[in-house]
């Protein structure tokens, strides 16, 4: 079930991740004009498609992060997501900061966190 104020609290951390994240790409633009783009698949544990859909939401509106693809999951697999990195200096640090946001969101919109799967970390 959705918690008003747990919503309000990730829109107030969007905003915040937004602002950051305008910074870093205006920052390093004169250094790194091509930042150091990658793509890292985000396995999820968001499972409703509303859930999935605010997920992409959050991570393209943020600047540096765009979602490319996606692919439905299976019984065996999550749904998963492609995201293009402008500025990360790993793999694993895009992958954190991208299951930071999946935290929050789900705790906000489900009250509760589920445990990342071992194939995640």
């Amino acid at each position: 079930m959705m918690k008003p104020l747990r919503l309000f609290a990730y829109a107030l951390w969007i905003f915040k991740e937004i602002l950051l994240g305008t910074w870093d790409v205006l920052s390093n633009l004169p250094r790194k004009p091509y930042g150091n783009p990658m793509i890292v698949q985000l396995p999820l544990r968001c499972v409703t498609d509303f859930e999935i859909t605010s997920m992409a939401q959050s991570i393209t509106i943020t600047p540096g992060t765009l979602v490319v693809a996606t692919a439905s999951g299976t019984s065996k697999t999550p749904p998963t997501l492609f995201v293009h990195s402008l500025f990360g200096d790993s793999e694993q640090e895009v992958l954190d900061g991208l299951y930071d946001m999946e935290d929050r969101l789900l705790k906000a919109l489900r009250g509760e966190v589920p445990p990342r799967r071992s194939d995640q970390q």
